[in-house]
């Protein structure tokens, strides 16, 4: 259980689900939720038995709203200088293992930063997805600004930006914003299970390498991208790893994964 509860965490077998809760506030990120919740992601890297995270919001209203404002506002008003921040940046924290953002509700700002940090995200179909910062005089960080251009096409993102408009759960599926849509939240959930169930069954070093080159290569020239991978491609065949993973498909058994 983390701090003040705002962000409570349970561990099933190799999954690690996160869940931010303030739903009375929409889930909107104070200072205690923001260090519960990067608490609980160093957790999760630390702990080899966890494999894959769930990242949802609690309530039904809200994934989240982002950045508490009257918390901010209280820190003006009563002179307490300017309010403390935790850096929201899971590759800050050397995060490496996948994260699925399962989305119910509003996904807004600050909250839609985090889900974009996300390796897969799903959503119910009443959720809305926005980056409103431009109508505060802010301006959405790196993974509301750069990160979202380079995932889904340039006049989508440059939409969302530049209105603070918000789009549905449909237009975010037609963008490849998210990967299914879902009735409800157990639907959602279930769903959730079935995605990260099919990541346990993956190599966790295979997941690394291909989280590296999908990351750090999309930037890159396609012969730069290449040099770049190659090396994790071969060194994933000299694994113990890379031997117990077509026996176990042989044997029609879960592999047994070595990470060596």
């Amino acid at each position: 259980m983390a701090t003040e509860n705002t962000v409570l965490t349970e561990k099933r077998d190799s999954v690690f689900y996160i869940t931010l809760n303030r739903p009375d506030a929409l889930n909107a990120h104070n200072v205690a939720m923001e260090v519960a919740l990067m608490d609980a992601l160093r957790s999760f890297q630390a702990d080899n038995e966890l494999l894959v995270a769930v990242l949802t919001g609690a309530g039904g209203r809200a994934f989240s709203t982002g950045m508490d404002l009257k918390e901010v506002a209280r820190y003006e008003e009563e002179g307490l200088g300017q309010r403390p921040y935790e850096l929201l940046r899971f590759a800050e924290i050397g995060v490496w293992k996948p994260i699925i953002g399962a989305i119910d509700g509003h996904c807004l700002a600050g909250g839609f930063e985090l889900a974009l940090q996300c390796d897969i995200r799903i959503a119910t179909r009443p959720s809305t997805f926005g980056l409103p910062e431009p109508r505060w005089n802010y301006m959405a960080n790196y993974y509301g600004c750069h990160h979202l251009s380079r995932m889904i096409p340039l006049g989508e993102a440059l939409y969302m930006q530049l209105t603070g408009n918000r789009i549905d759960a449909d237009v975010a599926l037609r963008s490849g914003l998210v990967h299914s849509i879902h009735a409800d939240r157990a639907s959602l959930l279930e769903e959730a299970d079935a995605i990260a169930e099919a990541i346990t069954m993956c190599s966790p070093l295979a997941i690394k390498a291909i989280k590296e080159v999908a990351m750090n290569g999309r930037s890159l020239p396609i012969g730069e991208s290449y040099r770049m991978g190659e090396p994790l491609m071969w060194a994933l065949g000299d694994l113990e790893d890379a031997v117990e993973g077509p026996k176990a498909y042989a044997e029609k058994r879960r592999p047994v994964w070595k990470m060596r």
